[in-house]
């Protein structure tokens, strides 16, 4: 059993070539709070995030994923797995100029996503005009657009989900809950999640069939209830965004789920419920689509726009469904 050295996931950095719009969208339909600027990054948070910030918005030329950001358990705890990423090459040092927390540590995942662990960090403290009335709370709740609470996983792309589950499992620590295969290929594993604590996965590993390193598949965030998903979905209508895939609810962890588009491109989730794994002996689960791993009630086509990830990669257009009429399914995909 491999020592846990990581608490959470505590932010993620997402590159839109459309910031302005990227930032509306996120301040005002998704009811982040804007934290702090810098330079071409803006940081937000969601009302029940404890700390300066959860998402990073950052100007580039094209959607994808700049880095994701993990507490460790502690300084004793951060100092192991510095040692640990060293032993595996994939390190490439301590970043100091760090807006929100203390000192990094950077390294990348065998995926090629780029990464930062860290101990100190900044916690928020909310303006009088956005004091909460309760105590446990880092401000007041506001019904702003959806009101996301918080940052709650991540899923990114990798051409070997297995190999990708054993580096950070061996690693870094995290356990290993779920997995899918297709039914025609029991052996193949196309999805994972893996988890530094008692949820289903802070972070997903999906298959990348493509030569490009280091994409995304989305970003999700927590809300409280399965009706604030089902609100969700009237305020991005009402806003003028395209519901991707859902409202459902996926048999692999038993979330409910909501997917869409940021104006960047970046696909975005909220989800809420699932159940609590605290068995430290857990024995991962796989599951095959025609037993719900997607979609919980079975009756419920997945669009084709969701095997794209970011940033783009050159491949073969699958055509739609002549039943689906959704928005995203005439992109190419990877």
């Amino acid at each position: 059993m491999s020592q846990v050295l990581i608490s959470q996931l505590a932010h993620v950095e997402l590159l839109t070539p459309r910031p302005e719009e990227s930032l509306t969208f996120m301040r005002d339909v998704m009811g982040l709070y804007e934290s702090e600027r810098v330079g071409q990054s803006v940081y937000l948070r969601g009302w029940g995030d404890f700390f300066h910030h959860s998402l990073v918005l950052t100007e580039a030329p094209e959607p994808g994923l700049g880095h994701v950001g993990w507490r460790a358990r502690g300084p004793e705890e951060l100092q192991t797995a510095v040692e640990r990423l060293e032993a595996t090459g994939l390190g490439e040092g301590w970043y100091e100029d760090a807006i929100g927390h203390g000192p990094a540590y950077r390294y990348r995942g065998p995926g090629g996503h780029l990464h930062e662990l860290f101990w100190e960090v900044e916690r928020w403290v909310a303006p009088p005009e956005l004091a909460s009335p309760y105590p446990n709370r880092p401000q007041r709740f506001e019904p702003r657009g959806v009101a996301a609470r918080q940052l709650d996983h991540v899923t990114v792309m990798t051409g070997d989900v297995m190999g990708d589950v054993a580096w950070y499992r061996d690693t870094l620590g995290f356990r290993f809950m779920e997995s899918t295969v297709p039914d025609e290929h029991p052996d193949v594993v196309v999805f994972a999640m893996v988890t530094t604590n008692e949820k289903s996965h802070d972070l997903g590993l999906l298959v990348d069939l493509s030569d490009v390193r280091g994409r995304i598949h989305h970003l999700a965030f927590w809300v409280d209830s399965r009706d604030e998903v089902h609100r969700a979905a009237d305020v991005l209508l009402n806003a003028g965004a395209s519901i991707e895939f859902g409202p459902g609810r996926h048999g692999m962890g038993e979330q409910e789920y909501l997917y869409f588009r940021e104006p960047g491109g970046v696909r975005i989730e909220l989800n809420t419920g699932g159940y609590r794994i605290y068995q430290p002996d857990w024995e991962p689960v796989k599951w095959t689509p025609s037993q719900g791993s997607q979609t919980f009630y079975r009756n419920l086509a997945m669009p084709d726009s969701m095997l794209e990830a970011f940033p783009p990669a050159a491949a073969v257009r699958v055509p739609a469904a002549p039943e689906e009429a959704n928005p995203w399914s005439v992109v190419s995909v990877s």
